[in-house]
Formats: structure tokens, sequence, C-alpha cells
């Protein structure tokens, strides 16, 4: 299985109006359409995805460290908004390409949509992405821990913020997102280099500690910066029918693809949570339609 998993091409930083850091990771050409990639849970923006893919989809692959992660300097009241301004500020920098799209994977979907509400972006894709965990109709659906942490995030952000500040590792967040995932998933992340590149970005998103993984925690398990019924722009959804990870969609996008006016869902029953990295061309090539107005078949 060739999933393109390769060291960034390059790496970049910006300093941002209120003084902080904000810093990137990038593969494919520097003149292609930018997609932001919103990673998962407390990585960095060293792994990135069908980098094999780039430079013939003429895409730019732009991995961005969120804040507190990586190389990005924490914002101690990081909110999805604050992210999205952020966000501006780059691709200010950047020359404002008129073209921007964005994939959210796992913990990063609501960082991605929160970039399609305030429409950043003019296509989205959400791949094994977390849920409005707090939306009623997912309640039956959700593992009983998971219940809790949702409860705990919006009854007491503060509390539960620290607790897992003061608790989290990337070696534990590497070992608990094994024992959440299938076989298939773990042949993947267990496999070399893709093991050691995934525990090498955990490894660096906890650089400065543990504290911007748990802000992050808490907002997304926090209200969305923007209703999915109120995001326009086209939301491409992707989950493997062997994804058994207990934080992404419970019922695999299903619920999200109904709120969203402008969702197209793709649950591929032999693919698990790693879906991102084994079908990355597809994932791409889609993407790339809604703004190209090429084809959006995938081979």
């Amino acid at each position: 299985m060739n999933t393109g998993v390769l060291p960034p091409e390059r790496q970049s930083s910006l300093r941002l109006r209120d003084g902080r850091v904000l810093a990137w990771s990038e593969w494919g050409p520097t003149e292609g359409l930018p997609v932001l990639f919103c990673t998962g849970a407390a990585m960095s923006g060293s792994l990135g995805f069908g980098e094999n893919h780039l430079a013939a989809l003429s895409l730019r692959l732009i991995a961005i460290d969120r804040p507190g992660l990586g190389a990005s300097d924490a914002h101690p009241g990081k909110t999805l908004a604050s992210w999205v301004e952020d966000t501006r500020q780059l691709l200010s920098a950047l020359g404002s390409p008129r073209d921007v799209t964005a994939v959210g994977f796992s913990q990063g979907a609501p960082f991605a949509l929160a970039l399609a509400g305030r429409e950043l972006v003019k296509a989205v894709a959400i791949v094994s992405g977390q849920d409005d965990l707090a939306w009623p109709a997912l309640a039956p659906r959700l593992h009983p821990d998971v219940a809790a942490m949702v409860r705990a995030a919006r009854q007491e952000p503060e509390g539960f913020e620290q607790s897992f500040a003061g608790m989290a590792t990337a070696d534990g967040l590497w070992q608990l997102i094994l024992g959440m995932s299938g076989e298939r998933d773990r042949a993947l992340y267990q496999s070399e280099p893709f093991g050691s590149a995934y525990q090498r970005c955990l490894r660096e998103g906890f650089s400065q500690g543990a504290r911007g993984y748990a802000r992050d925690l808490v907002n997304a398990l926090g209200p969305w910066l923007v209703a999915p019924e109120r995001i326009s722009v086209k939301v491409d959804l992707w989950y493997g029918g062997l994804d058994t990870s207990t934080v992404h969609s419970p019922d695999f996008g299903a619920t999200l693809a109904a709120r969203l006016p402008n969702a197209t869902l793709t649950v591929e029953p032999q693919e698990g949570g790693s879906i991102l990295w084994t079908r990355a061309r597809d994932i791409l090539v889609r993407l790339k339609s809604h703004v190209s107005g090429g084809t959006s078949a995938v081979r």
C-alpha cells in the first residue's frame, strides 16, 4: 500500500498581527490550488497525505500547526473564531488566493467547517471526521465515555481543559489511537515509515506541552462556530465502514450530511479511519472538482 507519506517539502511561519507565530508545512507546487489541511488531534502539520499526487493535480497542500501545537505559538484563548482569523491572515500573506479548499481529518473537522462557515474556503472534505457530538440525535449512538466527555466539555470547559492538559501525552494519545483502531487501520499505523511519521507529528504536537491539544478538544466538543445548516459551500464527507474510532462520527456522517445543505456522503465499506491516506487521490480529485470545474469522478 503506497500512501505517499513524505517529509514536508517546505516549512514556513508567519508572525501574526498580535505577535504570535503561526507555522505550517507544505507539499506540492507553490503555484498549485491551495488545500488547507486541518490535522487530527494533537498533530503537527508534518504528516501530510496524497503527496505523490499533488504535482499531477496541481495542488498545494498546506498543513497548519494549530496554535500551541508544533511550531505555532500558543493562544491561551484559542477559539474556532480565532482559528479562522489566524487562517485569514495566513491566506492574506499567501496573496489571498481566490480558490482555496480545506480538508479536515478527525478532530480537524470542526476547524475545517469553521473556515467554510466563514467563507474562507470554496469547498471542504471532511475525512473520518468528528461530528457535532452534542447534537441530540447522536446521543443514543455515543460511547458512554465520549458522552461523558461532551457533557464535561460543555458544562465545565475550564476544568475539563485543565484536567486533560495535566494528563495527556504523545505516547498516551498514540496508544489510544491504536486501541480505538480496527485491524485495517492498525496495519497502516504500525507500518513503516508511516508509524514513525505519525508518532513524530504527535511528539511535535506535544512539544509545548498538552495545553494546545486540550484547548482544541474543548473547542471541538463545544458549540461549533457555524451551525452545519448554515454552511453553503460544497462539503464532501468521507468515512470508512471499518472505522471503529469512538470519537469519529458515530453514524459515519449520515446525520451531519443531512444537516449540511450541500454535502455528498461517501462511506467505503472496506476502508477504515485511515481512508485519508488509502484513498487520498480520490479525496483530492473530488475536492478540486468543486472549484476547478473538472470531473468529480474517482478511479
